[in-house]
């Protein structure tokens, strides 16, 4: 197995949470993806076998129904589930429901939020949603529009969003709003809001290239009100709520690519030895064993990015660079690999009888969500003083 010639040195603890998630994603998720996918299925029954298993409150304290485990520990579990489970949309809509949206509630969420919503949560009663991205702000996100104007005891929102993650399934959504345009990152809110609030509206999933089975859509609000209690953090301090979960989500939400990638490389090596032309293995020429050569190289380069920044974080120390570098690289290293597996298996590679196509596909995403790679050069460039 692959994930055995790690780059990184595990605890036996840490390794312990990798090969026991490794083997539950082998036994209750690894189906197959292509069913889901021509569906257009979310799978709700994997859904909840995850959370049995207790992989949506991995790093939440038990008070809250989740598992205390270390980011560390939390990182070493979801690289075990990307290397046992083929279904990345599934695991893509876990990660985005954890880090985007359980994590900001968990920061910043008074104690009357988190436990009226960890717990659901947690144990995956609940799915959430975050909201952020509009028709008209992408990576310029507090150029949002969606107004809240406070009338009483609640918030009056109206505006849209887009491209939301979850949306079609979702029962609770982390959504920001702006006090005023105007007033650019200052007028910053965000809500909690749960399915069934009038003025709320889910559009029919929205059709997209990859990571198919994680159903997305675009939300409205209109006239939509919100009580005043639902308020995650201050009036005007969104930012600070938005910012956190992107600095968790960029640094765990692609330790399932890693495990993916680990996957890859284990199926690569067993072709290339397996398939002959010219009499020999393909492994023995080198244009194929070069591919292979630098999937390994960022398979290890991934691993050390990846736990690099789960130590950080698990001291409390500042990671917003760090972060940022493990999201740039290893989101590009995952397309540059599963390109590299789609042509070591040739024409086979390039069908859908094969996975890696597939892959391919939903590995692209990796450099758009969480931060286009742009921004995340931006970032890193700006952590830099430049």
């Amino acid at each position: 197995m692959t994930l055995d010639s790690t780059a990184v040195v595990l605890t036996p603890e840490q390794k312990g949470l990798r090969d026991s998630a490794l083997a539950f994603a082998r036994k209750h998720l690894d189906h197959d993806p292509a069913r889901a996918e021509e569906a257009g299925g979310f799978s709700r029954d994997a859904w909840l076998q995850c959370a049995k298993y207790g992989v949506q409150g991995l790093p939440f304290p038990e008070n809250y129904g989740g598992q205390g485990e270390s980011v560390e520990g939390t990182i070493a579990v979801m690289e075990g589930l990307g290397c046992g489970c083929r279904d990345h949309g599934l695991l893509f809509s876990i990660n985005a429901h954890m880090w985007a949206c359980m994590m900001p509630i968990h920061q910043f969420g008074t104690n009357a939020q988190k436990e009226k919503y960890l717990p659901n949560l947690c144990s995956g009663r609940w799915i959430a949603a975050n909201a952020a991205s509009e028709p008209g702000s992408g990576s310029d996100v507090f150029s949002m529009r969606t107004r809240a104007v406070r009338r009483g005891d609640d918030y009056v929102l109206d505006g849209s969003k887009m491209f939301v993650t979850n949306a079609p399934v979702a029962d609770l959504f982390v959504l920001y709003a702006t006090l005023d345009p105007e007033y650019g990152a200052a007028g910053i809110c965000c809500f909690l809001i749960e399915k069934g609030t009038p003025g709320l509206t889910v559009s029919p999933p929205i059709g997209k290239m990859g990571l198919k089975s994680s159903p997305m859509a675009e939300v409205s609000l209109e006239g939509c009100r919100v009580p005043a209690g639902n308020l995650l953090g201050q009036e005007g301090r969104g930012v600070p709520v938005f910012h956190g979960s992107m600095v968790w989500e960029r640094a765990c939400i692609l330790a399932t690519c890693v495990g993916s990638m680990a996957r890859q490389l284990e199926e690569c090596v067993r072709y290339a030895r397996e398939r002959s032309q010219f009499g020999n293995p393909i492994g023995k020429f080198q244009a194929v064993a070069n591919r292979i050569v630098d999937m390994k190289i960022r398979l290890d380069l991934s691993q050390m990015l990846v736990y690099r920044v789960g130590r950080l974080m698990q001291a409390s120390s500042p990671a917003d660079m760090e972060s940022a570098i493990a999201k740039l690289y290893i989101s590009e290293a995952y397309v540059a690999s599963s390109m590299d597996a789609v042509r070591i298996h040739g024409g086979y590679g390039y069908t859908t009888e094969y996975p890696y196509e597939r892959q391919l596909r939903d590995a692209v995403g990796g450099t758009i969500y969480s931060g286009t790679s742009d921004i995340q050069r931006n970032l890193i460039a700006r952590s830099l003083g430049l």
